[in-house]
C-alpha cells in the first residue's frame, strides 16, 4: 500500500473517529481559528436516492417465501414451519454501484443478518439456492457480538472486527493497522437491541467505512487484487438457524 493510501486512511480515521470540537476550543486569538469537521447528520439525505418505495418490493428480488414489504420496511422472516435451510438474500436489481454511500435502518429479533455490498449472486446449484450472495457484508446479529464488523460472505470471512482499522495486502492476510477511538465494548453500547439502528456505509476505491448510529465501527482498506471487489450488488441477508425476523427501512443510496 503506497504512502498516499496510508495517509488517506489515517486522515479518515482521525476525522471520522474524533469527537466534535467543543465551542471555544481551537487555536487563534479568543478561541477562534480553524473549525473542525462537521459531525455527520444521520438523517441528511442530500444527494441520496431512495431505493425502496416503502410499500412494495419493486426493484428487489428475493424468495417470496421469506421476504415481504410491510409497515414501511423490507421484512425477512422465518418460522419453525418455514425455516431457512441456508443463507438466503434479497437483492437490489437497480445496478451494481462502485463508489457510494448507503444508509439503512435495521431491526431484528433473533439470530444473524447483514447488509451486502459490492457482492455477486452465485449460480444456483445443488449446494446453493437461487438467492445466494458472496461479498462484503456489514454484519448484524441479535446478540451484538458481530454487529458493526465487516465480513466477507462465502469469501475471506472476518475482515475487520468492531473497533478496528484493517489493511489487507495483496495476496496476504488482513492485519490490524489501528484501533478506532471507541473500543469494541464501547461501540457495542451504542447498539439498540430489538430496536431500530442506522448503518451508514461509505465505499470508495479500495476502502470501506462502516458507521453505526453515528459512530465509526470498522474500516477496511483492501489491496487484495485477487479477492477484493470494487463494485457489485446490494442486498440483505437471512441467516440459517432458528426462526428470525429482520427488518430494513429508509434505504438511501448516493453514488460517488
Amino acid at each position: 500500500m503506497n504512502r498516499i493510501t496510508f495517509a488517506l486512511l489515517f486522515v479518515s480515521v482521525a476525522l471520522l473517529s474524533a469527537q466534535p470540537p467543543q465551542r471555544g476550543q481551537g487555536g487563534g486569538r479568543g478561541g477562534g481559528g480553524p473549525r473542525g469537521a462537521e459531525p455527520l447528520v444521520l438523517d441528511d439525505h442530500t444527494g441520496f436516492e431512495a431505493i425502496f418505495d416503502g410499500t412494495t418490493l419493486r426493484g428487489w428480488d428475493g424468495d417470496p417465501a421469506f421476504w415481504r414489504a410491510e409497515n414501511g420496511a423490507i421484512v425477512g422472516q422465518s418460522t419453525e414451519q418455514n425455516p431457512v435451510k441456508q443463507n438466503t438474500f434479497i437483492i437490489w436489481r437497480g445496478g451494481e454501484p462502485k463508489d457510494f454511500e448507503l444508509k439503512v435502518e435495521f431491526r431484528m429479533n433473533s439470530t444473524n443478518s447483514g447488509v451486502q455490498i459490492r457482492s455477486v449472486q452465485l449460480p444456483a446449484g445443488p449446494d446453493t439456492g437461487k438467492w445466494v450472495m458472496k461479498g462484503y457484508q456489514a454484519d448484524i446479529d441479535f446478540a451484538n457480538q458481530f454487529t458493526g464488523q465487516i465480513y466477507e460472505e462465502r469469501g475471506r470471512g472476518f475482515l475487520a472486527m468492531r473497533g478496528q482499522a484493517v489493511y489487507v495486502p495483496d495476496n496476504g492476510r488482513p492485519r490490524v493497522i489501528g484501533n478506532l477511538q471507541q473500543s469494541a465494548d464501547e461501540l457495542k453500547a451504542i447498539i439498540r437491541t430489538n430496536d431500530w439502528n442506522q448503518v451508514h456505509i461509505v465505499a470508495r476505491g479500495n476502502t470501506i467505512i462502516q458507521i453505526l448510529n453515528g459512530a465509526v465501527t470498522s474500516i477496511v482498506v483492501d489491496d487484495d487484487s485477487k479477492n477484493r471487489a470494487l463494485g457489485g450488488l446490494l442486498g440483505f441477508q437471512m441467516h440459517v438457524g432458528p426462526p428470525m425476523k429482520a427488518e430494513f427501512r429508509n434505504i438511501w443510496l448516493k453514488k460517488l
